[in-house]
């Protein structure tokens, strides 16, 4: 599918804006612009943005509920009631557990965590889970990234007198369940400053409010913003405001001291000498710790996270990594069954969405292969498999278009729904798919505009090879972290030419590692392209290309040099 490239440009107030940003820090004109572009308009803005702060965090206790919420926990600490820590079975929820876990724990024996079975139990609050809480005398619930729609287990809770703290950052209805405490920033009552927490990100909160309340320095909670850092980066919530202080540090934390069962992940990576991005989490680290809930129990990723053992954390991550390895042919051969059933039907060609079910489908990889599909189609993608005689699946969007609002227009035949703008589960009975998919894709044709409707790749600044020095470099890597609302710069130099020395690579000889030379200077630089081998034969014929690319470092054999990420080609006059 061919990209379209959109260029983002500056009105004469930006340009002023930027010329007097360029000159207050000294640096040159399109790092000023990209500032712009980031809403970064003042010199003390950018020295906010450049030097992320902890003291900059927001008070928790503007959070609805929050005040409620600190004086539940509190009481059952001091009555000794027995506590469970709840949460989902994905990278988000696993990673809330083992933080409030982990911070309560070092002042509260009481204490136990759960996370519900995918295939037995399904998404959210369980009643298995609520009657395991009840027969085993746990009377305070606190539920992470999950629960804001769930009213009636909630009832069935309260009847059980086991109370619940919900710490939910999905998108509530009207109604909020009958809990002890609800937080959640997305309430419509709710005037937290900041809406874009991961589901670990408010349980965070609620632990930043009980140290407050309790005289617990804020020093005892940074050892945990590793976990913090991984939710926000494997969630795709926006690295912006309060997300964006506590991914940077949480990094830090990574990078410097990560908890022994991060460690042990991270070295089963392949990354114990990398210093590690956002970018390593979402590919590497990430897609492991949501294997063991994929593939068997999420509790494994818990167990490995709140670990203080060496040779125990070693272990689990390495069967962790064999559940990914396992994961990866699953989600592989699905994804071509449903590319085959998209491909037998002709009407898929015209239609604006997609909703393909099989009820022998793994539920654990669904959503990996709704993204699947929602990349090469480019089109909002629903993918459905049978679990415990119910239709449940994941939905995964395209840029822009709200799938959400799309899965809410159908909701009278829904059994249960949830999530976010980009990303949503599901859940119906069988015989409700066919008029699902017919409402679904009316919704989606209606709605969807046309420049959602093909791939776009926005274009930062137009770059000659003079211009991308160490010193520039240097000031794009305190633009980071990047990610959703912060993403890492693209750039495109025009009419660049193979220095001589380019070639194909790979076991398939289907990349291009590039050197390529421009009329600006005499810099040679390198680059990669992925999968774009068909460009090899009018490269070496020595024509103009047009590239599209970031900027990143590559390491090897302990050398550290600048390597141009090509994201796309075009070639000259295209």
């Amino acid at each position: 599918m061919i990209n379209k490239w959109i260029y983002r440009t500056l009105s004469e107030q930006k340009i002023e804006i930027r010329n007097k940003l360029a000159e207050e820090l000294g640096i040159g004109p399109i790092l000023a612009q990209l500032l712009v572009q980031r809403g970064i308009h003042t010199f003390d803005e950018a020295r906010s943005f450049f030097r992320p702060d902890l003291a900059n965090l927001h008070d928790p206790f503007l959070m609805a509920d929050m005040n409620v919420a600190v004086e539940r926990l509190t009481k059952a600490m001091r009555h000794n009631e027995k506590i469970l820590v709840y949460g989902d079975y994905d990278v988000d929820g696993t990673t809330s557990v083992s933080l409030v876990y982990k911070f309560l724990k070092q002042y509260y024996s009481n204490i136990d965590f759960y996370i519900p079975d995918r295939y037995n139990e399904g998404y959210g609050i369980s009643i298995q889970g609520i009657d395991f809480a009840a027969q085993n005398g746990f009377t305070l619930v606190i539920a992470l990234d999950c629960g804001i729609k769930a009213i009636d287990k909630v009832k069935y809770a309260n009847s059980q007198h086991v109370d619940f703290i919900i710490c939910d950052h999905h998108t509530p209805d009207d109604e909020l369940p009958p809990a002890v405490a609800v937080l959640d920033p997305k309430r419509r009552d709710c005037h937290y400053p900041y809406r874009h927490l991961s589901g670990c990100g408010v349980g965070f909160k609620l632990m930043q409010a009980f140290s407050i309340r309790n005289n617990i320095d804020f020093s005892e909670l940074t050892p945990l913003l590793d976990l913090l850092a991984l939710s926000i980066a494997s969630d795709i919530v926006p690295i912006t405001g309060e997300n964006r202080i506590l991914a940077y540090y949480g990094l830090k934390q990574i990078n410097s001291h990560p908890n022994i069962g991060l460690k042990s992940i991270i070295d089963v990576c392949g990354l114990t000498e990398k210093e590690i991005t956002i970018s390593d989490i979402v590919f590497k680290i990430g897609p492991r710790i949501n294997a063991s809930g994929r593939m068997k129990l999420a509790t494994e990723a818990v167990e490995l996270l709140v670990s203080s053992n060496a040779a125990f954390a070693k272990e689990k991550s390495e069967t962790i990594n064999d559940y990914n390895n396992d994961r990866k042919d699953l989600d592989k051969n699905i994804t071509d069954e449903a590319s085959a059933l998209i491909g037998a039907d002709d009407e898929y060609l015209s239609r604006k969405s997609i909703v393909v079910y099989k009820p022998d489908w793994h539920k654990g990889v669904i959503g990996i292969v709704a993204s699947r599909l929602s990349e090469e189609y480019y089109k909002p993608s629903i993918v459905l498999t049978n679990s415990n005689g119910v239709a449940s699946g994941s939905a995964r969007s395209v840029t822009g278009f709200d799938i959400y609002k799309a899965i809410d227009s159908c909701r009278d035949l829904l059994e249960n729904f949830g999530g976010h703008m980009y990303a949503a589960g599901l859940s119906m009975k069988p015989e409700n798919i066919a008029e699902f998919t017919r409402r679904f894709e009316e919704y989606v044709a209606e709605h969807i505009l046309d420049e959602q409707t093909y791939p776009q790749i926005d274009i930062d600044a137009v770059l000659e090879f003079k211009d991308i020095t160490p010193k520039f470099f240097r000031v794009l890597k305190q633009f980071g972290p990047f990610g959703p609302g912060n993403m890492k710069p693209i750039f495109v130099s025009k009419k660049v030419f193979d220095y001589g020395t380019s070639r194909l690579v790979g076991k398939e000889q289907e990349h291009l590692k590039l050197e390529l030379v421009d009329s600006s200077s005499e810099n040679v630089m390198n680059g990669i392209a992925f999968r774009m081998h068909e460009y090899n034969d009018h490269l070496k014929a020595l024509n103009p290309l047009d590239i599209c690319y970031t900027i990143e470092e590559n390491t090897f054999n302990g050398n550290t040099n600048i390597q141009l990420m090509i994201k796309d080609i075009k070639i000259d006059g295209e």
